[in-house]
């Protein structure tokens, strides 16, 4: 997992505000919302950042393993999806297409 702690630090140490990067480098405050939230972001973006920031990947970014990677576990099964994948659907407004009837002659 890519997470971005490591770019709020670099930019406290060098006293560019998220605002900062909005109004005035044209970053969009969507980028900065995926940036927060640990979501994926194009190199572009990395790569603006790095410009903007003087600074290297890894003072922007950082991989850490997530715990299922480095176990190599998954997670417990949930008894709630089955149930949905268990009886077809009885809703009316659900339709089934039935294949034509064979005529015999």
């Amino acid at each position: 997992m890519i997470i971005y702690d490591r770019l709020w630090e670099t930019m406290k140490k060098k006293k560019v505000s998220q605002y900062h990067l909005i109004k005035y480098c044209k970053v969009s405050a969507g980028q900065i919302g995926r940036l927060k939230k640990n979501n994926f972001v194009s190199t572009h973006t990395i790569d603006m950042l790095c410009k903007i920031l003087n600074c290297s990947v890894e003072e922007v970014m950082e991989y850490r393993a997530d715990i299922s990677e480095a176990t190599g576990m998954t997670e417990p099964d949930d008894p709630k999806k089955d149930q949905d994948k268990a009886a077809p659907s009885e809703d009316p407004a659900v339709y089934r297409i039935q294949a034509p009837e064979e005529s015999s002659l």
